[in-house]
């Protein structure tokens, strides 16, 4: 059955008018003209039939039927807001699960995460730290923090850090009996890396150095592992900025060399198209974004 009711706009300005007993008060706060308030109040008295409000001595009073009309619409409106706010603090709530490659997650996102959860205390992050890509139709994943080229096809995303590139070590290295002048003193030096072996090419490539053979170099599963065994002075890291500023500003591994080259990759946020403006989806993503503008000042 179809329920027939005034339109919402009008009953609006009589809430706001009946309130104040005034339509430039009531026009002040919806932001339009007083003109538009009465416009408004009459289109509902012909839809009812009947006035609601009387002019007496230049003061605006509500009829008798107004006043037993007033109430129920204000409390109408206030369930209205309550209704909506109860909702939207549901959805900005509950368990947020981000998907996020190991080593940014635990040296990057793991120490600053406390400061999100003391902003959004009824969110409640669950970090799942993983290198594989999310299928978001079929995993209980709500954001993911991937170190890609970028390309998402069907998925929204937006690039949060850049990485840069160069050689680590411990300063204990510097101190040996190999060393560290120039880059082609890396030949003397057992080098670190993942199971790729490309930004090393690159970045040797760049600064001109031949002869190296990387497939004698040690290999870790993963970057933290590498930066790991270049603080304890097992070898050369091919260093990212992101991940190992921490390591570098406490002075447990230095930069030897100036050459510093750009990543192909970026740490990219990616979620389902349309549900970045989710409001813990947006909250998350809009805090790390923040968080990174105010790092960088």
């Amino acid at each position: 059955m179809v329920r027939k009711v005034p339109p919402l706009k009008s009953l609006r300005a009589f809430e706001a008018a009946g309130r104040h007993l005034s339509f430039t008060r009531a026009a002040d706060e919806l932001f339009v003209t007083q003109a538009a308030i009465s416009h408004q109040i009459k289109s509902l008295e012909e839809f009812l039939g009947l006035p609601l409000f009387i002019r007496r001595n230049r003061k605006l009073l509500l009829t008798d039927e107004g006043q037993n009309y007033w109430p129920k619409i204000r409390d109408m409106f206030e369930n209205l807001a309550t209704a909506t706010a109860q909702l939207k603090s549901q959805v900005a709530g509950g368990p947020l699960t981000v998907s996020v490659v190991p080593t940014f997650a635990t040296t990057w996102l793991v120490p600053r995460l406390s400061k999100f959860n003391k902003i959004y205390p009824e969110i409640e992050v669950r970090l799942k730290a993983s290198d594989a890509v999310v299928d978001f139709m079929q995993e209980d994943v709500d954001v993911a923090i991937y170190y890609e080229k970028g390309n998402y096809p069907g998925l929204h995303s937006v690039t949060l850090l850049n990485e840069r590139l160069t050689p680590l070590c411990s300063p204990a290295l510097l101190e040996g009996d190999l060393p560290l002048n120039k880059p082609s003193d890396l030949k003397q030096h057992n080098l670190l890396h993942d199971f790729s072996t490309e930004d090393w090419q690159r970045w040797l490539k760049l600064a001109g150095v031949k002869g190296i053979d990387l497939s004698h170099g040690s290999v870790f599963s993963h970057s933290s592992m590498v930066l790991q065994a270049a603080i304890f002075g097992q070898g050369i890291a091919m260093g990212h900025s992101v991940l190992s500023q921490a390591e570098v500003m406490a002075g447990r591994l230095v930069q030897p060399f100036e050459l510093m080259m750009d990543s192909e990759l970026s740490y990219d946020i990616v979620c389902p198209r349309g549900f970045q403006d989710r409001p813990k989806i947006k909250a998350f993503i809009d805090w790390l974004i923040e968080t990174v503008k105010l790092e960088q000042q």
